[in-house]
C-alpha cells in the first residue's frame, strides 16, 4: 500500500466536495491534525472510519486503498466482511486496553506496597525484605507481562487481518 498515494486520493477526494480538514474531522469524529496525517501519508484511518470515509465520499473502499479511482463498486459482501474485521479489531483494542489498565493498577499497587515498607519502621528486617522482594518482583512482573502481551495482540490482530485480506501466510 502506498500511504503517499492514498493520502493524496482522499485530500483529492475532500476537495471535490469543497470542504476543509476541520469540516472533515468534525464529520468523523477525529481531529483537524488526524486528516492532516491521513492526507499527506504519515497515518492511515482505522477501518471502520475509512468504511465511513468511502460512504461519506461515494467511493470504493478498494478504490481509497488503492489511491485512485476505479470503475467497479464494491459488493456488499466485502463491504459487509470489511466491516466484520474492523468491529473485531476494535474489540480486541478495548480488551487490550483494558488488561493494560488492570496489569498497570497491579504493579502500581505492589510499587506502593514496595515504598511504603521502606518509610515504615514498626515493620521488621525480615518482614520489610519479604515484602520489599515481592513487591518488586510482581510489579516488574507485570511491567514484563504487559509489554509481552500487547506485542503478542498486536502481531495476532495484523496477522489475522492479513489473512482475512488474503495476504497472510494461511493464504
Amino acid at each position: 500500500m502506498d500511504l503517499v498515494k492514498i493520502g493524496a486520493f482522499l485530500k483529492d477526494l475532500r476537495k471535490e466536495k469543497n470542504i476543509t480538514q476541520e469540516e472533515l474531522a468534525d464529520k468523523m469524529g477525529v481531529s483537524r491534525r488526524t486528516v492532516s496525517r491521513w492526507e499527506t501519508g504519515a497515518n492511515m484511518p482505522d477501518m471502520d472510519i475509512l468504511i465511513d470515509i468511502s460512504d461519506f465520499y461515494d467511493v470504493d473502499l478498494r478504490e481509497i486503498l488503492d489511491g485512485e479511482r476505479k470503475d467497479i463498486k464494491m459488493d456488499n459482501e466485502t463491504k459487509e466482511t470489511v466491516l466484520k474485521v474492523a468491529e473485531v479489531s476494535n474489540e480486541e483494542k478495548a480488551k487490550i486496553v483494558r488488561n493494560i489498565h488492570v496489569l498497570f493498577i497491579i504493579a502500581m499497587v505492589f510499587m506502593a506496597i514496595l515504598i511504603a515498607t521502606n518509610f515504615i519502621d514498626a515493620i521488621d528486617g525480615h518482614l520489610r525484605d519479604f515484602l520489599t522482594g515481592m513487591s518488586m518482583g510482581i510489579g516488574f512482573g507485570m511491567i514484563v507481562v504487559g509489554a509481552v502481551m500487547t506485542s503478542k495482540y498486536a502481531k495476532d490482530i495484523r496477522d489475522f487481518k492479513m489473512r482475512l485480506i488474503g495476504r497472510g501466510k494461511d493464504k
